[in-house]
């Protein structure tokens, strides 16, 4: 039998990962999806609950190992590294990052890390006119501030895939038509 998976979906604002984890959620079988918002307190003081959650995030996926289930994730502590990365933040996350993701690539799952991007940059302003929603300050919707992540979201998943050859890196250029997407999704997952 082979391991469970855990699929990250990491991606900018307006990326699509929404719609990408509800199909992965709702196609690959006995999967469990988690939405992350992180911690909204930019402040120094956000790093002392960061690191705790998502310290005790890793060790929830420790725990669910060899149960027989997905575990499925629409950002995780990759986004926090990426805001940080950005200036986001009032702290550096990186040495915790790199602590977290040591550790998470050691865990006895088959991981998957998708980063979602948009090949034409200009969709962005066009995907984030979201009416009536409200963000937090350091996460306001731009298609300029998704550019920018998005960039760092790709350094990211070169840097991962680098490093832990051993975790399955794609990026997924989403800007395509949704059953384009969603087949190479299933051809790497193999669901």
């Amino acid at each position: 039998m082979s391991k469970s998976k855990i699929i990250i979906v990491e991606g900018a604002q307006g990326a699509g990962k929404t719609t990408i984890t509800d199909y992965l959620r709702n196609t690959v079988k006995h999967t469990n999806l988690y939405r992350l918002s992180g911690v909204s307190d930019s402040s120094i003081t956000g790093l002392e609950k960061s690191k705790k959650m998502y310290y005790d995030l890793l060790d929830y996926m420790k725990n669910m190992e060899n149960l027989d289930i997905n575990l499925l994730f629409d950002r995780t502590f990759f986004s926090e590294e990426n805001y940080c990365r950005l200036g986001k933040k009032d702290y550096s996350f990186t040495e915790v990052y790199n602590d977290l993701v040591d550790k998470f690539s050691k865990l006895d799952f088959d991981i998957y890390y998708f980063t979602l991007y948009l090949e034409n940059e200009n969709l962005y302003e066009e995907r984030l006119k979201r009416e009536g929603k409200v963000e937090p300050a350091y996460a306001k919707f731009s298609g300029e501030n998704s550019v920018l992540q998005q960039r760092e979201y790709l350094k990211m998943a070169d840097e991962l895939k680098e490093k832990y050859p051993h975790i399955h890196v794609y990026k997924i250029e989403n800007g395509k038509d949704l059953a384009q997407t969603t087949d190479e999704l299933n051809k790497i997952l193999g669901d």
